[in-house]
């Protein structure tokens, strides 16, 4: 028996097992697992300490490391998102809808869990503990398989929260983890199509590429984000130098980060010079820009056709400069990954074209991309961003993590 093979058995009975765990003993559960994160806190620690090491030897960027790093207040804010998401109201068993049909059946279609979810991700070691809230709480069980650079970090939180489940009466095996970092062991996940319900990779564009290439298992697409800001030639200038720098430099290594910056011909003389000079204040960015743009920043460098195709994870900024808002639109549409894009004008016909027009999960007027976010957006800890539009579309909280069925009862209908 494979490693795969092994944790998928387990976790197919512990999903079975979880079907009968009401809203109030998960809720207990997720507490008394917040508390028990709060309390291995040093260990916890000591282990991500571990891979912080590791990662520094193999030269990691300052913004990749702050991925993987664990602090007192993230480890706390992890406890906090277990507890959120056990005061969010429980998806299983709502009624989708309910009708008597002309045969006199009684039919009602309810939500269910998926059963058994699979999710391969990279450095982020709190997406263990939030898939596993999010998995838990609709009675889902789930295997993680986590990036080699937080395997030890990996390892000490799954451990915790399998010994909540334990010392709570409740099959551990409703969270385990894959511990082998080798990529064959991590293309058997992909194909473990008896065992696994859904798939989710969470990461680079290598990685959700690969999931795509090699799954034999159902995959929801999250987290690639190739993120625009377009400023319109209607657009408060000073509101806009606030909201690209914000998007830009509060947390490059995420997702929502811009990456894009797209910006309209007859604001650009005055936007651009204005831009560099306040965000050097606050992080040196690199511009990669295209001719016009260059003639405004001397200090950016001619961008490269895949620079506007490329999520940087970085201080790296692309810039293109347009005639009007038909091509800022067609622009963004031709390099969108469809994760979050946002629009800065004052004009409430050009908001309402770019949102209705640009496909994206979510798609702002006058706000920094940095929101999109599960817990932002009232879902609690999310398990990732799906950039698909089948079945979930945007974060992903609870329900997405749903099935349903019908359930129909009869007096002995029969079919003519």
């Amino acid at each position: 028996m494979t490693v795969i093979e092994d944790l998928g058995k387990r976790a197919k009975q512990a999903s079975r097992d979880l079907l009968s765990l009401s809203t109030a003993e998960k809720n207990q559960v997720l507490g008394a697992s917040a508390q028990a994160l709060l309390q291995a806190g040093e260990t916890i620690l000591a282990e991500n300490a571990k891979d912080l090491a590791l990662a520094q030897e193999h030269g990691i960027s300052a913004v990749m490391e702050d991925r993987l790093r664990l602090t007192a207040e993230r480890i706390e804010a992890m406890a906090e998102g277990l507890r959120q998401v056990a005061d969010l109201q429980d998806p299983i068993g709502q009624v989708v809808q309910g009708f008597t049909n002309r045969d006199g059946l009684k039919i009602v279609q309810k939500r269910v869990p998926m059963g058994v979810i699979g999710m391969i991700f990279e450095s982020r070691p709190n997406v263990s503990v939030d898939a596993f809230s999010l998995a838990f709480k609709t009675n889902n069980a789930i295997i993680l398989r986590g990036g080699r650079d937080a395997i030890h970090s990996n390892k000490v939180l799954v451990g915790v929260l399998r010994q909540a489940l334990r010392e709570a009466g409740v099959n551990p095996d409703a969270v385990q983890l894959v511990e082998d970092p080798s990529h064959a062991v991590a293309e058997e996940l992909m194909q473990a199509a008896d065992y696994l319900d859904l798939l989710i990779p969470r990461g680079g564009a290598r990685l959700i590429q690969t999931v795509k290439d090699k799954a034999k298992v159902p995959v929801i697409e999250t987290g690639v984000g190739n993120v625009h800001i377009y400023v319109d030639q209607t657009a408060d200038l000073d509101m806009a130098t606030k909201i690209v720098i914000n998007a830009k430099t509060q947390r490059p290594s995420v997702c929502n980060a811009a990456e894009s910056l797209v910006v309209h011909q007859a604001v650009a003389g005055e936007f651009l010079p204005q831009l560099a000079q306040a965000i050097k204040d606050v992080h040196p960015v690199e511009f990669r820009a295209d001719d016009r743009a260059l003639a405004l920043l001397p200090e950016a460098v001619p961008a490269q056709a895949e620079d506007f195709a490329t999520e940087f994870l970085d201080y790296i900024l692309s810039v293109k400069v347009v005639d009007n808002l038909e091509e800022a639109i067609e622009w963004v549409n031709t390099y969108t990954t469809h994760h979050s894009e946002s629009i800065i004008t004052q004009d409430i016909a050009a908001a309402d074209g770019f949102q209705e027009q640009v496909d994206a999960a979510a798609v702002y007027v006058n706000a920094s991309t940095r929101f999109t976010d599960g817990f932002v957006f009232g879902l609690g800890a999310e398990i990732g961003i799906s950039t698909q539009k089948v079945h979930a579309r945007g974060p992903m909280g609870l329900e997405a993590l749903t099935s349903t069925k019908f359930y129909i009862n009869g007096q002995g209908q029969i079919r003519e």
